[in-house]
């Protein structure tokens, strides 16, 4: 099944998505579980959040995995939403 996760970065949030950058790329190769994804950017091409497609069984399994990322652990974000997501277009 997947998901897709939506977070908004914090304002003004942008050195602690630098400073845990690293450790979450290496928590997505780790994991295994990311189709597909990337940050989303502002109008003036700067990170500001994040989408991701995940593939896990159910709901609470992508909570559980987006509660452990490093981004969420360093506070980065100001909102996320998970939502069960069907590929329609290739």
């Amino acid at each position: 099944m997947q998901f897709v996760l939506m977070a908004k970065d914090k304002p003004g949030a942008l050195q602690t998505r630098l400073d845990n950058r690293e450790a979450h790329l290496a928590y997505v190769a780790e994991t295994g579980i990311v189709a597909f994804g990337g940050p989303m950017l502002d109008e003036d091409g700067q990170m500001c959040g994040s989408m991701l497609v995940l593939d896990l069984p159910d709901l609470a399994a992508a909570q559980d995995w987006a509660d452990a990322d490093p981004y969420a652990k360093a506070g980065l974000f100001a909102d996320v939403t998970i939502h069960q997501w069907k590929r329609v277009i290739n």
